[in-house]
């Protein structure tokens, strides 16, 4: 059998593994790493292994880049780590995952907002509306 030493024994005692964001970049700029860490360890300190990165600015195109390296991230989960709240919709929006239902939830009431909103703004070409005739 074999016995860690007592300064290694202390880095692993309490807390567990955790895939999570940890900021990156600069003011106006971020960029997060997607990230294996123990849970008791800092949002931007040390980590066991970096499993993708995250580019939450659109580009020219108006895209949101990510990437993942799904071997790892499948290695992890099956070493029992757990997800944060945000990488487990970005698996989900990946298609890695089932989809968070906060992000279904989330959909649902911007798709409600944004009808309403069209509904109750007045058309933007001067032409009465559906019933009005002049």
């Amino acid at each position: 059998m074999v016995q860690l030493g007592g300064r290694l024994l202390k880095g692993y005692r309490g807390g567990h593994v955790v895939i999570r964001f940890a900021l990156g970049g600069c003011t106006n700029r971020p960029f997060f790493r997607i990230v294996a860490a123990h849970s008791r360890r800092a949002r931007d300190g040390k980590y066991l292994e970096q499993l993708g990165c995250l580019d939450p600015l659109p580009n020219a195109h108006g895209e949101r880049v990510a990437g993942l390296n799904l071997e790892r991230l499948r290695h992890w989960l099956g070493c029992g780590a757990q997800l944060s709240r945000p990488a487990e919709k970005l698996l989900g929006l990946a298609g890695f995952l089932p989809l968070h239902p906060m992000t279904v939830t989330g959909a649902e009431r911007l798709r409600r907002r944004r009808r309403a909103q069209e509904a109750a703004a007045p058309p933007a070409d001067g032409s009465p509306g559906p019933g009005g005739a002049a």
